[in-house]
Formats: structure tokens, C-alpha cells, sequence
């Protein structure tokens, strides 16, 4: 049997994501949120977005634009004026389950 490797990439990225994705923490992503990205982001609705002149989108907005996947490529891969953070699978799985109970 030959397996393409667009499908064993797939396959291999479901396997090595659902553990993490299993355990994932809404309240310590929140707690990230307020450390690391509330200077930033309106994270819970209140607070100001400070550092562009039309301010980064709001967490809830993020919520309502970017599926878990995109959410998760855009946390492992920074970039815009967004600062090069350096998170573990754990901590960007919780803030993106975060983000999306903010829907």
C-alpha cells in the first residue's frame, strides 16, 4: 500500500495534536491571555488595545474569524507586528481553547 505524503503529514499532524487538544486547559489559557497578551488584545472584553493605531483584534473577534487550526498555525508561527513569543503545544492548545469558548 502506498500512502501519499500530503496524507501522512495529515495523519501524523491528528495523532501528534489530539492528545494535546484532549487535555486542554479554557482557565489557564485565560491566565496566559492576561500575562501575555492583554497589553495588546481586549482579551475579555474590556481593557484597551493599545499598541496599533487601529488596535490588534479583539479575542472575540479572533473567535469569530479563525477556526482552532488557523488559530494554532498563526500562534506557532507569529508575525505581523505580533511579538516572536515562544509557547509550548500545552500553552498554545489552551489559549486557543480560550479564544474559542469566546464565540
Amino acid at each position: 500500500m502506498i500512502i501519499e505524503k500530503p496524507a501522512l503529514l495529515a495523519a501524523l499532524t491528528l495523532v501528534w495534536l489530539a492528545p494535546v487538544a484532549a487535555h486542554a486547559d479554557p482557565a489557564e489559557g485565560a491566565r496566559l491571555a492576561r500575562q501575555w497578551c492583554a497589553s495588546c488584545h481586549v482579551i475579555d472584553g474590556t481593557g484597551p488595545s493599545t499598541t496599533m493605531p487601529q488596535g490588534p483584534p479583539s479575542f472575540r473577534t479572533i473567535a469569530g474569524h479563525l477556526d482552532p487550526d488557523q488559530m494554532r498555525t498563526f500562534l506557532t508561527h507569529p508575525h505581523g507586528a505580533m511579538p516572536d513569543l515562544v509557547l509550548t503545544r500545552d500553552e498554545i492548545q489552551n489559549l486557543i481553547a480560550y479564544i474559542a469558548n469566546l464565540k
